[in-house]
């Protein structure tokens, strides 16, 4: 597991770092693991990449969409070229020991490397009741995806995962739980390169922690920089902004589990 903390100003710099780079990034808590706790190995077998609010960024992983956003990951993958009619796929499992009130998301999206807007593919949120993906309040799926199965509730109760660190097996209130590997099929209408971006963020504070793992990453059946194994050494950032003197607190409401 790597993770770095930094303040939101350290992590503002960081992001527009992300942004430019062609070669894997890794903001926050990024890692690679095998089957652990509720998430099983990879539908394509092995190992699989998450991203978790646990030991996150403040300010990293947010679409500014929710309101209050606090702490999250972000990791960018290599770049690829893409044409019209291409075809990505891969898999993801939406994991969260939070609940309703506190409502953390994650999401994907394509991050065109001329600098255009992303195109984001989904979100995944926490909701006591019906489908997590798309997440409620949040945008829809983008044109031409596609998700398998279409229907994505969450499958409750305090999910074990040590990718949660302290949060693993725990509960905040119901929404909490797992979507189990969900496959995504996007067709590109737009030929260009592209980096796929996948963020995290804990919402209201940085408590009950949350995360995404994700696998498989192909474009035509054909692997994006190793299929997602190769996880980012974020220690060139951790000494470029520390040096910069602006390492800061992070935040955490006290812990009262659900029964």
């Amino acid at each position: 597991m790597k993770k770095v903390i930094h303040s939101a100003a350290a992590a503002a710099l960081a992001l527009g770092f992300a942004a430019s780079a062609s070669a894997a990034v890794c903001l926050g808590n990024c890692g690679t693991m095998g089957a652990d706790g509720i998430v099983t190995a990879s539908p394509v077998g092995g190992d699989y990449q998450y991203v978790s609010t646990y030991g996150g960024l403040e300010g990293i992983g947010s679409l500014g969409v929710a309101g209050n956003e606090a702490n999250g990951s972000l990791y960018v993958s290599d770049s690829f070229s893409a044409s019209v009619g291409d075809a990505l796929h891969f898999y993801f499992n939406y994991v969260t020991s939070d609940g309703g009130g506190f409502s953390d998301y994650a999401w994907a999206a394509l991050r065109p490397a001329d600098g255009g807007a992303d195109i984001l593919l989904f979100t995944a949120r926490t909701t006591p009741t019906g489908n997590t993906v798309p997440g409620f309040g949040m945008p829809g799926l983008a044109n031409g995806a596609a998700l398998d199965p279409a229907s994505t509730p969450i499958i409750p109760g305090a999910p074990t995962w040590s990718a949660l660190g302290g949060d693993s097996a725990i509960c905040f209130a119901p929404g909490c739980g797992y979507t189990d590997w969900i496959g995504m099929d996007y067709l590109f209408a737009d030929a260009g390169v592209f980096s796929l971006v996948f963020g995290v963020t804990n919402v209201s504070d940085d408590g009950y922690n949350s995360g995404l793992a994700f696998a498989g990453l192909t474009i035509n059946g054909e692997e994006i920089g190793g299929g997602g194994s190769t996880v980012p050494e974020p220690a060139t950032l951790t000494l470029m902004l520390a040096s910069l003197g602006l390492v800061g607190a992070l935040r955490r409401r006290n812990k009262t589990p659900s029964a």
